[in-house]
């Protein structure tokens, strides 16, 4: 299923193409409300991530052309902290659903699959299975051989990112905008703390899988 990211900053467009390609989605980018259009017309997307502030055609625009046009691709709006009005006149426009920056991708791969539940479309890659843990994806429920493990939303967005890489290790820097966003600027150690609170639930369960500490790398999730 392959989704258009149209977001002029480089670094953000990276991190929600990273996390969104985690969760199974082929995402392109463009950096300029031009381009992206051209994009959203020459191609058929499941989802649109829309920013509103562009070089060339701003975001409005861009959703107005698109819904004048007859295309129904669910759009979801980036717009600017406690921007009411943008928020206001971006569901105005067309658009279906609105996040406001700065935001995490938990939030936002949450949005996403609303969004896609909500148009019919069902999301890739549902259940992602690691020796006894299942994650489900759609359901955001972890299982370990069959018995759910109680998560917060913190501790299952970074046991799925482990899962969705389990082949190779995830460094802490990857993690963090997997998980917390491109904009956090919380404690150093977050990860640390994170992975100790999944450590210690996989354990409790009895779990055989486990986080894996690949000194230099980062972490792992291994059968």
């Amino acid at each position: 299923m392959r989704l258009l990211v149209i977001e002029d900053e480089v670094n953000v467009a990276r991190a929600v193409q990273r996390g969104l390609e985690a969760d199974g989605f082929d995402v392109d980018i463009a950096h300029d409300g031009d381009t992206g259009l051209w994009m959203a017309r020459e191609h058929d997307y499941a989802l649109i991530v829309l920013d509103i502030m562009l070089p060339g055609t701003n975001g409005y625009v861009v959703c107005a052309t698109l819904r004048e046009e007859a295309d129904t691709t669910p759009i979801l709006m980036l717009t600017a902290k406690h921007g009411e009005h943008d928020q206001a006149e971006g569901l105005d426009t067309g658009a279906d659903d609105y996040l406001t920056k700065p935001f995490s991708m938990v939030v936002l791969r949450a949005h996403v699959r609303a969004l896609l539940r909500r148009g019919g479309t069902p999301p890739t890659a549902d259940i992602l299975s690691v020796g006894d843990v299942d994650i489900d994806r759609v359901g955001r429920v972890v299982r370990v051989s069959g018995n759910e493990v109680g998560l917060t939303n913190r501790e299952f967005a970074l046991l799925d990112t482990l899962a969705y890489n389990h082949t190779g290790a995830c460094s802490k820097s990857y993690l963090v905008n997997q998980v917390w966003g491109p904009s956090f600027d919380g404690v150093s150690n977050v990860v640390e703390v994170y992975v100790g609170y999944v450590r210690r639930k996989l354990a409790a369960a009895n779990a055989t899988a486990r986080i894996e500490t690949v000194r230099g790398h980062g972490y792992r999730l291994v059968a």
